[in-house]
């Protein structure tokens, strides 16, 4: 698939689901970015913004295979993984999928579950299989996990371990919509005539693999590639960091930027594409201090320092 083609059924994706998602331009493109580099999204967000939404019109615009999972106290790893059962006819155990076992999973509220049920998730975000037992089950590919979590309501959740937040290709906000967008989701409720949104797929599972392999074909300049790397020992050498971003950050920043060069129809990536991504790649990747933490210093923070004080390459 060349960038024009890339770019063409890009613009598709976004058009499919702008019809269900009224604006929310740049979440929806975070998005977009993150799974066609095939990287699972962190949704961090209040209530009510059309988080849920925003997934299945994704795996219904995408044509890919969809299962929702609610996180809560009581949850059990089976339960999202599957198990063996015995099977009375054969006599034999046999593994029974769990919703896993899909192309786009949505993880909502993920941290309402312990930390038991959360890490059975990292085998498969990292090693895209589920170990059961003595067996070995890999997962259909593409597998793509949107997470979501509320940063406010504390009472009965548990903080994600460092290991997998760190797996989280980015991490976004949706927002609130502007008072036109609001107007706009009124209008369209009351003229369809029902909860229900219907997302006509504008791809298949397979084209989709193709996207993300066409990333691999965007040319990142050796000048950039030392730019992302700048920037990532920024965050580990800021004063008010405990922990700075990891070198998956690297990895994940350059995937995404030569993921939005591809959408936008370049076979290179531009320093723009690295700065506009930085804040979503590596600012959950960052651990503040106690002391800054408590004066309101966040990983964005950290992150939009480390872009002001590292110089941006010039292209030749």
């Amino acid at each position: 698939m060349n960038g024009k083609e890339a770019q063409a059924l890009a613009q598709k994706i976004r058009a499919a689901v702008g019809t269900a998602v009224v604006g929310r331009n740049e979440a929806v493109d975070l998005v977009l970015y993150g799974l066609i580099a095939d990287g699972h999204l962190l949704i961090e967000d209040l209530p009510g913004l059309g988080k849920t939404l925003m997934a299945k019109s994704f795996a219904s615009a995408l044509g890919l295979g969809f299962q929702r999972i609610q996180f809560t106290a009581d949850l059990l790893p089976h339960d999202i993984t599957g198990a063996e059962f015995l099977d009375p006819t054969s006599s034999s155990f046999v593994f029974r999928p769990g919703p896993l076992f899909t192309n786009l999973l949505l993880a909502d509220e993920i941290n309402r579950a312990p930390p038991k049920v959360q890490s059975a998730l990292l085998e498969a975000m990292q090693e895209y299989q589920v170990t059961s037992e003595r067996s070995t089950y890999p997962l259909p590919r593409p597998f793509l996990v949107l997470a979501t979590e509320n940063p406010l309501e504390l009472e009965g959740t548990y903080p994600l371990p460092e290991a997998q937040v760190d797996r989280f290709l980015a991490r976004l906000q949706v927002g609130y919509p502007t008072p036109e967008e609001e107007r706009t989701i009124l209008e369209r409720r009351r003229a369809r005539k029902t909860e229900a949104i219907a997302v006509s797929p504008v791809t298949d599972a397979t084209t989709f693999a193709a996207l993300q392999r066409a990333v691999e074909e965007v040319e990142l300049d050796p000048s950039l590639a030392g730019y992302i790397v700048d920037l990532v020992r920024a965050t580990r050498e800021d004063s008010r960091c405990e922990v700075g971003s990891s070198p998956r950050g690297s990895l994940a920043l350059q995937k995404i930027a030569r993921a939005r060069a591809l959408v936008e129809g370049r076979d290179f990536v531009l320093p723009d594409d690295v700065k506009l991504l930085a804040v979503p790649a590596l600012a959950h990747r960052v651990i503040v201090k106690p002391e800054p933490w408590i004066r309101g210093v966040r990983g964005d923070a950290v992150v939009r320092s480390a872009l002001e004080r590292t110089p941006v390459p010039k292209l030749r």
